[in-house]
C-alpha cells in the first residue's frame, strides 16, 4: 500500500486506521457497500457482532469503509464501520475462531456454508449507526442506485450521499 508517496506495509495501515481512521480519500482505499439482513446490522451497530460472513472472497485491505444496506424489509444503508481484517478458510476453521463473533447459531452457520470449500470472515470495527438511513426510494431517486446482492465497491455513479459518508 502507498501512502503519502511512501510504501507502507499493511499492518501498520491497519494500527493508522484504528487509531486515526482516516477519510477513504485520505487512504486511497474504495469504499465498499455490504448488504446485510436487517439482524446482522443491527448486531454490527449495536458491536455485538464484530465478524460477517461470506462465501465468496473479499478482496479489500484492511483500513477500507464499509457502507451498511440493510435489505428486505429495512431497505435502507443504515450505517457505516471499517474492514478490520479479513480471513479466508474452510468452514469448520472460521466457526472455531469466531464462533461468539458472529451473532448465529452453529445450524445457521453449517446452512449458510453448505457445500462450500472456504468462507470468508470480515472483521468490522469502528461500526456507527446513521441517525437519518437513506432508504432505498432516496437512493433510487438521486441516481439508478442497486444496492448489491453481497457486496460491491462504491461506484462513481452511486448517490453522493453514499460517498459523504466516507469523506
Amino acid at each position: 500500500m502507498i501512502v503519502d508517496g511512501r510504501p507502507v506495509p499493511l499492518r501498520s495501515l491497519l494500527v493508522s486506521v484504528t487509531a486515526a481512521e482516516p477519510s477513504a480519500l485520505e487512504t486511497g482505499l474504495r469504499p465498499l457497500l455490504l448488504s446485510l439482513r436487517p439482524r446482522f446490522a443491527d448486531a454490527i451497530l449495536d458491536r455485538s457482532k464484530t465478524v460477517e460472513l461470506r462465501r465468496t472472497r473479499i478482496a479489500a485491505p484492511a483500513g477500507t469503509q464499509l457502507i451498511l444496506y440493510s435489505s428486505t424489509p429495512v431497505m435502507a444503508v443504515v450505517g457505516v464501520a471499517t474492514l478490520m481484517d479479513r480471513d479466508v478458510d474452510t468452514p469448520a476453521r472460521i466457526w472455531r475462531r469466531y464462533r461468539t463473533k458472529m451473532g448465529l447459531s452453529r445450524a445457521e452457520f453449517d446452512q449458510y456454508f453448505e457445500g462450500a470449500d472456504l468462507a470468508t470472515a470480515v472483521v468490522v470495527g469502528n461500526a456507527t449507526r446513521l441517525v437519518d438511513a437513506h432508504t432505498l426510494a432516496y437512493l433510487r431517486s438521486q441516481t439508478g442506485f442497486h444496492p448489491p446482492q453481497s457486496f460491491r465497491y462504491l461506484s462513481s455513479k452511486d448517490p453522493e450521499v453514499l460517498h459523504n459518508l466516507t469523506a
